[in-house]
């Protein structure tokens, strides 16, 4: 599974029934440098990258940190409601009020609260021939234009700076780690060591 980030916004409201709703975005089309220097690698997914992904209906989950251990909220509790637009993957989830007493949420709205998580990251593996590199100035940019979205996750640090948290009464958060992609695409990894 590969992870990306960005920080298109996530904004935070607690309803008066006490259910915290968070909605957020992961902007298409918003390339971002993975490596610097010589030897550029630069990453852009193509509007809709996750599309067919979200209408077959699988599970996905928001996740904080992308650990399966740290559930915020999944479509299959129906506390995840995901779409996909030309310009941007958007999400709400509505985590209820019960939550607040589960210590990892406690800890995640907390450091939500202090700006210390500022992010949103997907967790995808590229569909086959979802992707293509091409040259890109000095370096390279991989394209992406068709993945399976597994997760999403609040980070403290994406690779996709538009992609992140705004909590009208916490503050931002966001973060993105990366993984290695799919056998598939040997050129990348050898950008990611």
């Amino acid at each position: 599974m590969l992870w990306a980030g960005s920080k298109g916004g996530l904004e935070v409201r607690t309803s008066a029934g006490g259910a915290t709703v968070l909605r957020g975005r992961f902007p298409y089309a918003v390339p971002t440098v993975l490596q610097g220097g010589r030897d550029r690698r630069q990453e852009v997914f193509a509007a809709r990258a996750f599309g067919a992904s979200i209408a077959a209906g699988g599970d996905i989950h928001l996740l904080v940190h992308h650990d399966f251990d740290r559930p915020l909220a999944s479509r299959s509790a129906g506390s995840l409601r995901l779409q996909d637009n030309d310009d941007a993957l958007t999400f709400e989830a509505t985590l209820a009020p019960e939550m607040r007493d589960v210590g990892f949420v406690r800890d995640f709205l907390g450091t939500l609260e202090a700006g210390l998580v500022g992010g949103i990251s997907p967790g995808f593996r590229v569909t086959e021939g979802g992707d293509y590199v091409k040259r890109a100035g000095d370096g390279l940019m991989r394209v992406v234009q068709s993945a399976d979205l597994i997760e999403i996750s609040a980070v403290t640090k994406p690779a996709y700076p538009q992609a992140q948290i705004e909590a009208r009464s916490w503050g931002p958060v966001v973060s993105v780690p990366m993984v290695k992609p799919s056998s598939a695409w040997a050129v990348w990894e050898r950008w990611r060591a």
